[in-house]
């Protein structure tokens, strides 16, 4: 992943030329948490890392926390929109979960410096203060795939299970292989896989 992909990742989370010093705190931010580890790393190596100042990182961000959240959610956020444009052109419920995986699995691939951040940063944005925003986005994110889980419920092509299970059903297999290759211990892009997972998700649900 280039810094010119991450640049676009962030220039969609935070548009226009006001928001550049935003976006380069942010991406500064990122480099520093790579190299130092998310708990370790301080907001004046970031400061420093930026050129910035601290008035103008706690003006943006409130604090470490709030840094943490902000890239935390324009990775998350950039995965989910790629992911609802797809959905709205599906037919039926299977190729809602196809389009789900394959999309998930090429946006790691693409973006893996951030893919590898939320994984890290997930657990710390849970338990934080923004763990509320992150639930509220997880709502909001996942509307649109129940919508077709229902779809299928209704139409007997999807099993009716606990709700709660269904997400770890469709992507667990593929956050695992996902983890795998960021970690470095597969060579397969995830992307190379997505109609593997895609059929493996498929039938975790299928009645």
């Amino acid at each position: 992943m280039t810094t010119a992909d991450i640049r676009r990742v962030l220039e969609r989370a935070e548009p226009g030329p006001r928001k550049a010093h935003k976006r380069h705190v942010m991406e500064s931010a990122l480099d520093c948490f790579e190299r130092e580890g998310l708990d370790a790393a301080t907001v004046e190596q970031i400061r420093a890392h930026a050129g910035s100042s601290i008035g103008s990182i706690y003006h943006h961000f409130g604090n470490k926390d709030g840094l943490v959240a902000a890239l935390f959610f324009a990775a998350m956020d950039d995965e989910a929109a790629l992911a609802a444009a797809r959905l709205e052109q599906v037919a039926d419920a299977r190729a809602a979960v196809q389009a789900v995986i394959s999309t998930y699995l090429e946006w790691v691939s693409e973006q893996p410096r951030l893919a590898r951040f939320l994984f890290r940063a997930r657990a710390a944005v849970a338990a934080g203060p923004f763990g509320e925003a992150l639930r509220e986005r997880n709502r909001v994110r996942h509307a649109p795939m129940r919508h077709w889980l229902a779809r299928g419920i209704e139409d007997g092509t999807i099993r009716e299970l606990p709700k709660e299970t269904y997400v770890p059903l469709l992507i667990g297999q593929s956050e695992t292989y996902c983890r795998a290759w960021l970690s470095e211990r597969v060579r397969g892009k995830p992307s190379d896989h997505a109609a593997l997972f895609g059929e493996a998700a498929w039938k975790a649900i299928a009645a």
